[in-house]
């Protein structure tokens, strides 16, 4: 054999080993190809479900209301006696303290009046010396007259004969009459006495009006409003006069109080102490509070009970007037099995969830629900933790399917029922 035809086999061997790998390449795709055209159709054929985990964790059932914020107390600062403004000693925006003094009358027949009762107790107390003086006198008269009376009676029992019985009349009579006149000065110094006090009543009464000339706060407070200027004329509060103006309007701002709208439905839920989360549009902050008092019925018009929340201002950021809305908290439940609700389905009075089981197969499970806020629901019985329940893509499922699971995105927020 040739060198030449040697060489023209050996090409010819590499050319059919050529063709044969290729050939196998070649089968081997289309293989392939067939293999991965059925794996895409059984995927399509499977359907593609959103899961849930079955979690423990704290439920709250919540009912946001809208309020305004108002003052806790808010009132009128009248004059208690009629005078005109000395001195005022404050204006719109201060902040005072409970005795705090807001401005000054003048009322000259208040001082009047204080004099003439100093003079009357001074008189009276002078009527009670000469009464006091009176009745000693008497007393000592009558002590004369008493003794010597005594001695002509004893006188008359052991000698009748040297004392007539003119003489024993006359020494009974200035006894008896003695005894009177002692009488009538006890009496004259006991209307003494009770002039004095009523006199002294008197004093401290006009005293006391005369100390309203001096008009003070009666609880620490923001001024609002300023009715009266210097020289301003302020009728008594207690009159009937229309033309009474205060002196100036006090509010209460370091505590406020919001006042909200229960529905008959809640009312129940009501309770004192009852946490609340209070959110105020215009500042972006939350503040918290609890229930402190309510009407304990409802309101025939609204069908709603007025509820009051107290909350705490001591940097006065809140400014009475402003809108809130309240977060009231009406039930709570702590390590409880928790589900979206949209992996419960109701039919009638019975619920149901459908199970993704560890061979990713459809089971449908009766549920016993408990608390349900517009979020999430309470699951008594029929679920264990850890469990996935579809959440979405229901569909027709059916027991025993086989799917795909993606998990579930809860809402950002939840919101009240």
């Amino acid at each position: 054999m040739t060198i030449r035809k040697a060489h023209q086999i050996r090409l010819s061997t590499r050319s059919h080993l050529r063709v044969a790998l290729l050939g196998l390449v070649a089968g081997m795709a289309a293989g392939c190809s067939r293999g991965g055209r059925v794996a895409d159709a059984d995927a399509m054929r499977t359907p593609t479900v959103v899961v849930a985990q079955v979690t423990r964790g704290t439920l709250t059932n919540s009912l946001d209301l809208p309020a305004e914020f108002r003052p806790f107390q808010e009132i009128d600062v009248h004059a208690k006696v009629a005078g005109y403004v000395k001195k005022i000693y404050v204006d719109v925006g201060d902040h005072v303290r409970t005795g705090e003094l807001l401005a000054v009358l003048e009322i000259p027949e208040l001082q009047d009046e204080i004099t003439q009762a100093q003079a009357t107790v001074a008189r009276d107390e002078e009527e009670i010396s000469r009464a006091k003086a009176d009745l000693k006198r008497a007393q000592a008269a009558y002590e004369t007259a008493h003794l010597a009376y005594t001695r002509l009676a004893g006188v008359v029992q052991k000698r009748p004969e040297l004392v007539a019985q003119q003489d024993m009349d006359d020494a009974q009579g200035r006894d008896l009459q003695a005894e009177a006149q002692v009488e009538t000065n006890k009496a004259a110094y006991a209307a003494a006495q009770q002039e004095l006090s009523v006199a002294r009543a008197n004093l401290q009464r006009t005293r006391s009006m005369f100390a309203y000339a001096e008009i003070r706060a009666p609880f620490d407070g923001v001024i609002t409003r300023r009715y009266a200027d210097t020289g301003a004329m302020l009728a008594a509060g207690t009159s009937s006069e229309k033309q009474a103006i205060p002196l100036v309007r006090l509010s209460q701002n370091g505590l406020l109080r919001l006042t909200i709208e229960v529905p008959e439905s809640a009312v129940s839920q009501i309770h004192l102490g009852s946490p609340a989360t209070i959110r105020v549009p215009e500042l972006k902050e939350e503040f918290t509070g609890k229930v402190c008092r309510f009407a304990s019925m409802v309101t025939m018009e609204t069908r709603t009970m007025d509820t009051e929340i107290d909350v705490p201002n001591p940097r006065f950021e809140l400014v009475p007037g402003m809108y809130a809305t309240v977060s009231l908290q009406l039930e709570q439940k702590k390590d409880t099995l928790i589900v979206p609700v949209e992996a419960v389905m109701h039919e009638g009075d019975s619920a149901t969830a459908l199970v993704v089981n560890a061979r990713d197969e459809i089971e449908q499970r009766s549920l016993k629900l408990g608390l349900q806020t517009t979020q999430r629901v309470e699951v008594l019985s029929g679920l264990r933790e850890g469990e996935r329940v579809v959440a979405g893509g229901r569909g027709q499922l059916r027991s025993g399917e086989k799917v795909r699971t993606t998990p579930f995105e809860p809402p950002p927020a939840e919101g009240a029922s």
